[in-house]
């Protein structure tokens, strides 16, 4: 395999205008002459410097990979860089705004100020030139659902690991298939100014704008000013990975080696034999101390990060393994931590099982969901499902800390989020006004980056299909974290999965029309939901509710009304009208529009919204008719109810294998 090089790019950006004056070639001069020394005495060989008055000012920004620790070599890589840019420049010419994406580092310098404009922490230039992107000609071999597959997860978790690093936001990583197809090397890092929350939404954007053609590339690289990451078959950056995937598979014995093995087996027989009984007793008595530990109220780890293959070859995860921070707790022990379950501690009660708060011995609280006795499942089904659905690690995903499964009882236990749900925020009056635009923003995008990972990023595919703000918590700073995900089978013991003739069971009011009406659901059903909500968070109003809108009994119709008669604005809670806000009100109203069609084919797919709410450039389709437009006041139409929709609290997830 050739290997795969990411050749220096220089870019001429035409900001303002083909060339610029001799005074801006001098402003430029004169930061190339600094930006290298101020670049790698920073601890995290990151620096911004602007020189100069306008109009012939000059903004400019340096980043070097993480791996490169040494001052002396990070100053070199700028240096030389910004000679490149000189070299590019023919003797008599005026000098152009430049962009340099390779190897080693990233110099960005422009007329335009590329450090002020906050829409450029998410990666767009105010003109929308586009993300910069290279990818191998080749693309890969052998089982290619499984190599795409695991190459996508290991992109996602460097990007994870960048995002949550400091104070550099930078990560590597490596995976091996177990197949003839070689090791892939990750790399992904953010400028170290942006938090990790900026980090982590610039680059999960440039993970969603890739197609199904770039992601069975041998290799690639996208970036933009703020953020970039890159994956090759060789191993292209310092040091070892900082975090690794797959392990490789032993090589299959010879028949001589087989027919050996054979024979030393007869003899080995005898000599293990007795220390595997003595093991045997010794694994008795660590287990009967292990049991009396757990009455005593001491957590004992679930060892659930092992695999194995069954006899199909499927992977499965098993209840053996190491390093989890999955907990496997005693029934006393949450007896205990919940006061016995009192009114008191009760959080909620839904149709899955009423939810209560509790207190760990070691002070941690917790959210104890106690399934409902109809939930009909076995220990062994109950284990599987939880262990897969701990591995949905996600910063807008309620994390699942552990389970319990002793007789009848069958408990989760979940972080407990002191600032309840969203419905308790947006349909509150008061409360309400505790939100303003930045936190409305920052839920929007939280709820949508969560969704595009149950959709897109998690080792499995997640549909939640009940989506809605009682779903949907807050954390200490208000970031939204989607709860009730991919325990379908934990509620409805009968049902297939993927099987659209089973019953259709959720909340209307956020259901698709096509899931409402025939069963039908796909991630689609989850962008209509999502775009229910963007209207009751910019409304204050419930879908579906007892408030009569307009002339209609949704909120749908009534946004469509006023979006045809340009009085889109009336949608929303007079408290969030600002004139600095109104551009992206009214681009937040069509998203949600685009999101609520009639047609499933019609609404965007996650990774979609994400880059429409991220880019005030971009140009946005008209949207048309939304769903159950027609469902009126005094129009008796059954698909929609009248009641308060937060009662039904069913989780009806649905959860595919990648």
């Amino acid at each position: 395999m050739a290997i795969f090089l990411l050749l220096l790019l220089i870019r001429l950006m035409n900001f303002q205008a083909a060339a610029q004056s001799a005074a801006f070639c001098d402003n430029v001069k004169a930061i190339a002459a600094t930006l290298p020394n101020k670049t790698s005495s920073s601890p995290v060989h990151f620096a911004t410097a602007t020189f100069g008055q306008a109009p012939d000012v000059v903004y400019a920004l340096a980043l070097c990979r993480g791996d490169i620790t040494d001052d002396s070599t990070c100053a070199s890589y700028i240096a030389n860089t910004f000679g490149r840019f000189q070299n590019a420049t023919q003797p008599g010419q005026q000098c152009f705004t430049g962009a340099s994406f390779y190897a080693e580092c990233i110099l960005v310098y422009s007329a335009n100020d590329i450090l002020a404009a906050p829409l450029n922490t998410v990666g767009e230039y105010d003109d929308g030139v586009p993300p910069f992107e290279r990818w191998n000609i080749k693309n890969v071999t052998g089982d290619v659902s499984l190599i795409a597959g695991l190459i996508h997860e290991l992109l996602v978790q460097t990007v994870e690991k960048a995002a949550s690093s400091t104070p550099r936001r930078f990560a590597t990583g490596v995976v091996d298939s177990n197949t003839t197809f070689p090791k892939v090397y990750s790399l992904a890092q953010c400028t170290p100014d942006l938090s990790a929350g900026d980090c982590r939404a610039c680059l999960n954007r440039l993970l969603g704008m890739i197609n199904s053609t770039m992601a069975l590339r041998m290799g690639g690289q996208l970036g933009v000013i703020r953020c970039y990451f890159r994956y090759d078959a060789t191993q292209f950056y310092q040091g070892q990975p900082m975090l690794s995937l797959g392990l490789p598979s032993p090589p299959a014995p010879s028949p001589t080696e087989r027919k050996t093995g054979r024979m030393s087996k007869i003899w080995v027989i005898p000599i293990v034999l007795v220390p595997i009984v003595a093991a045997a007793f010794m694994c008795i008595f660590l287990y009967a101390r292990r049991l009396k530990k757990q009455r005593k109220g001491k957590v004992p780890r679930l060892q659930g990060s092992g695999r194995h293959q069954d006899s199909e070859g499927e992977e499965q995860l098993v209840w053996q393994g190491k390093n989890s921070e999955f907990s496997l707790f005693d029934f006393e022990q949450l007896l205990e931590a919940t006061n016995n379950f009192s009114e008191e501690n009760k959080l909620g009660q839904g149709g899955f099982g009423a939810v209560y708060k509790g207190k760990l011995l070691d002070g941690l609280d917790i959210a104890v969901k106690r399934l409902a006795a109809h939930s009909g499942q076995g220990f062994t089904e109950f284990k599987n499902e939880v262990q897969l659905i701990a591995k949905l690690q996600h910063s807008n995903l309620v994390r699942l800390l552990g389970c319990c499964s002793q007789e009848e009882e069958k408990i989760l236990v979940y972080e407990y989020l002191p600032n309840k749900s969203l419905d308790f925020f947006i349909f509150d009056e008061k409360r309400r006004a505790l939100l303003d635009w930045s936190n409305i923003i920052a839920i929007v995008e939280g709820i949508a980056h969560g969704l595009l990972y149950l959709h897109k990023h998690s080792r499995l595919r997640v549909i939640h299909r009940d989506l809605k703000p009682s779903n949907i918590l807050l954390d200490n700073e208000m970031n939204p974290k989607i709860s009730d995900f991919g325990l379908a089978k934990i509620s409805t013991s009968n049902n297939n999965e993927g099987n659209t003739t089973r019953r259709v069971v959720g909340t209307y009011g956020y259901m698709a029309p096509e899931y409402a009406s025939e069963g039908i659901f796909s991630v689609k059903s989850d962008v209509f939901s999502f775009g229910v909500i963007v209207f009751e968070i910019l409304s204050g109003i419930r879908n579906s509710g007892s408030k009569q809108c307009g002339d209609f009994i949704n909120i749908l119709g009534h946004a469509w009304q006023l979006w045809e008669e340009g009085r889109w604005f009336d949608v929303v809670d007079a408290t969030l009208l600002t004139k600095s806000n109104l551009v992206k009100m009214m681009r937040h109203i069509n998203i949600a529009l685009l999101c609520v069609q009639e047609n499933a084919s019609d609404r965007p797919t996650m990774a979609e919204v994400i880059s429409m709410l991220n880019s005030d450039s971009m140009i946005l389709v008209e949207p048309m008719q939304p769903a159950y437009f027609n469902v009126r006041v005094g129009n008796e139409e059954p698909t929609t109810a009248t009641d308060s929709c937060s009662i039904n609290d069913m989780t009806i997830s649905v959860m595919v294998g990648r």
